[in-house]
């Protein structure tokens, strides 16, 4: 949420990301277990500016990609946890400091943190799905007014449970990302735990979507050395964030203007934006959002 080597959330920053996952993995965890009570069980029509800015985007995604061959042996990486958070130091393009460090520290192992690496006014926007709050709809709606392409990352409850959602998502050229499949603290269980909560979800969508997911984003952006190169290994991208802010608790949303205005402000080059799909704010705002990026020159990619 004084910069050193490696890349650390300030106090105020653990304080209030640590809010906002509490919250999360409450719901997350409540929505699972009524699922397990019940069942104990892009289209290619793109304006031409979004494919070639995608393609521009990729650039650094295939140097990410090229270095899977060459990752060293997980149980040699560090296990220690990392929770995420992009600070609240900025560069000279407006981008969070933390957010450049650790894509130079982490982006071999395959994390990004930012789409793109350079000045280019790139934006990837980003949507976490934990569960249903009624919204999600109308965010696929303003999405196809605007002809914008954005991510959803889901877990486990929700691929089971918002089917049609998932569906829509996928044929309206949308990338579906895998959030795992029980919303664990990845760096807090075991490798093979690990690779189960990401194969058990892949399988699931591919089985019943016929879509192969390729980028993930850890729960709670918490993550490891070793989760990142077990995510790649496994095909994965992991995508982080370079923008979040307070939208996560649905009983406590913000002002609606003073939210677009914290969205506009910190525009940067390369920017990946978490936003989360139960905030009726975000929903209500997001059209004009996406108007006021792209009249400042911003176009909006997806993950390669």
């Amino acid at each position: 949420m004084p910069q050193k080597k490696t890349v650390m959330l300030s106090a105020v920053c653990v304080v209030a990301l640590s809010a906002v996952f509490a919250v999360s993995s409450i719901f997350y965890a409540s929505a699972a277990a009524r699922t397990k009570k019940k069942t104990d069980t892009q289209t290619g029509k793109t304006t031409s500016s979004v494919s070639s800015t995608s393609s521009a985007a990729s650039q650094t995604t295939r140097a990410t990609q090229s270095t899977r061959a060459a990752l060293p042996d997980i149980a040699s990486l560090s296990g220690k946890k990392v929770c995420w958070g992009q600070g609240t130091n900025y560069d000279d393009l407006n981008r969070p400091h933390d957010a450049v460090e650790a894509q130079k520290q982490y982006g071999a192992l395959g994390g990004r943190f930012l789409i793109n690496d350079d000045d280019r006014k790139t934006l990837c926007l980003t949507f976490d799905e934990g569960y249903e709050n009624g919204y999600s709809a109308a965010i696929l709606d303003t999405l196809k007014e605007k002809n914008v392409k954005a991510v959803f990352f889901i877990t486990g409850d929700y691929a089971q449970r918002e089917g049609d959602l998932v569906q829509r998502m996928i044929d309206e050229g949308h990338t579906v990302g895998n959030h795992t499949w029980k919303h664990y603290s990845m760096p807090e269980k075991t490798l093979d735990v690990s690779r189960g909560e990401l194969q058990e979800l892949h399988d699931y969508v591919k089985e019943h979507f016929q879509y192969e997911m390729h980028v993930m984003r850890p729960p709670k952006g918490e993550f490891s050395e070793q989760t990142l190169a077990l995510a790649s290994e496994m095909g994965y991208q992991t995508y982080l964030w370079s923008f979040a802010y307070k939208d996560w608790d649905p009983n406590s949303q913000g002002d609606k203007t003073a939210s677009l205005q914290k969205l506009n402000d910190r525009l940067h080059p390369g920017a990946i934006y978490l936003l989360h799909a139960v905030s009726s704010t975000n929903a209500a705002i997001l059209g004009d959002f996406i108007d006021s990026a792209q009249s400042q020159g911003y176009t909006f990619v997806l993950p390669a």
